[in-house]
């Protein structure tokens, strides 16, 4: 089935049929109406990547994602295809993985896909070294990038982040004024979002008149089963905290688990910390107290920007969004 048939079905031009899928306001009601009436007998639906040839758009927008299993990441990625498809647009999701080639990889067929633009989500995209974020500042120069959680500052790319180094801080400046001296911070891996937030931590526990010492942040790259048995062997070495911050929801169960293996009371004796609000929170017990980064305000402001771009309009490269300090069970 192709646009010949409904053209000859309808009794049309094919410059007709083109013109109403097109959206051309030079067809009156009684034949575009007529037109998608046969479209609709038929089966018929246009090819997405034709229409785009003769309408310069796709109506398409790329999405970047490591890892579809993290809930952050997985929760973004559907607030982003909601907001996409209220405006008229569908998604290509491509799961890249961590591996810098893989992302260009990636990145690559997208623009092969002749997307309107690409939306990366998570601060995994931005690279500590400057020469390996050259192939997002390529690709920038051809269509717009969207980063959330990151920031590059060039030409149209546009950053939507929270501000994940003040909202530690703050919740380790919170943590001492309750008392505790003992600090411990855990993240999972080496990106833009954990470095600002470790900063956010050693700035904290500084402002706080507290001592870092080397104990006091520590990689957790694993599941976590096997975060918890490492607080497990920690503790068991004599290594003691009052309060546990993490990048992530994730780490912070850990943490809770490890708690009870260890006959240690949340949160008299020591208060638990995780970031991103997601539903993990919700499956301790203790509920997990949290910073709310607010993924569905992150994503949905992303899609608003980038439809603001493509009608035209100029709009900040940079677009940053305060955390919440959620209190639940494991902290005051």
């Amino acid at each position: 089935m192709n646009i010949y048939d409904v053209s000859k079905k309808a009794g049309v031009s094919i410059a007709t049929v083109s013109r109403v899928l097109n959206g051309n306001q030079n067809v009156s009601d009684k034949t575009k109406n007529k037109v998608l009436t046969v479209m609709e007998e038929l089966g018929y639906t246009p090819n997405v990547f034709a229409r785009g040839l003769g309408l310069n758009t796709m109506h398409t927008i790329g999405i970047m994602c490591s890892d579809s299993s993290d809930t952050f990441l997985a929760n973004a990625v559907y607030y982003i295809e909601q907001a996409l498809r209220k405006n008229g647009y569908e998604a290509f999701l491509c799961c890249t993985g961590y591996e810098l080639e893989n992302k260009k990889k990636y990145l690559r067929l997208l623009l092969s896909k002749r997307v309107d633009a690409v939306i990366m989500v998570g601060s995994q995209y931005l690279e500590s070294a400057k020469q390996d974020n050259e192939y997002i500042i390529a690709a920038a120069n051809k269509l717009p990038v969207m980063m959330i959680n990151g920031y590059l500052s060039h030409p149209n790319i546009y950053c939507t982040l929270c501000d994940d180094y003040q909202a530690v801080f703050d919740a380790v400046c919170r943590l001492a004024g309750h008392g505790r001296k003992r600090f411990l911070f855990l993240y999972r891996f080496d990106s833009s979002s954990s470095r600002n937030k470790r900063k956010g931590f050693c700035d904290g526990l500084e402002h706080a008149g507290l001592s870092l010492s080397e104990d006091s942040v520590r990689l957790c790259s694993e599941g976590i089963p096997e975060t918890r048995d490492f607080l497990l062997s920690l503790f068991e070495k004599g290594c003691s905290y009052d309060a546990i911050l993490t990048a992530e929801d994730s780490l912070a169960v850990a943490a809770v688990k490890f708690a009870g293996a260890a006959g240690i009371r949340i949160p008299e004796e020591l208060e638990i910390v995780g970031y991103n609000n997601s539903l993990l929170c919700m499956c301790t017990e203790p509920e997990l107290s949290t910073l709310d980064n607010h993924v569905e305000t992150l994503s949905i402001t992303t899609v608003n920007t980038l439809m603001r771009i493509l009608q035209g309009a100029d709009v900040p490269n940079k677009t940053t969004i305060s955390n919440d300090f959620i209190v639940r069970g494991t902290a005051y």
